[in-house]
This record gives C-alpha cells, structure tokens and sequence, in this order.
C-alpha cells in the first residue's frame, strides 16, 4: 500500500496535524503537542504549519 501525504479529512483548523499523523501511523494528538512545543520553544511551529497547509493537498 502506497501512502499519500495529504490533509485529514477530520481536521481542527486546517488538517495539517492529523494528515501527518495519518501518513507516520501515530495519534495526531502527539503531532499537535510537537507543533505547540516547537512554537512555544523554538518559535518555528507556526511558520512550519502555515508552510504545510499551503503545501498539503486535501483529500
């Protein structure tokens, strides 16, 4: 089976979190915690997100 990286369909803001934790087979819950500590952190969350929901295709 060939994985797509794309947007999830049940998305909060704009499925970019749950399109990822689709594709890497973990909870999307984690990949959100990941984004906020890296916004809160390092500062990069938000860009990264923003960069992902153009990028991404939707389903």
């Amino acid at each position: 089976m060939h994985k797509k990286l794309q947007r999830s369909v049940d998305k909060k803001i704009f499925g970019v979190c749950g399109g990822l934790g689709e594709y890497f087979d973990v909870d999307p819950s984690l990949v959100r915690i990941i984004f906020l500590v890296a916004l809160i952190i390092f500062g990069t969350g938000f860009l990264l997100y923003l960069i992902l929901a153009l990028v991404m295709p939707k389903p």
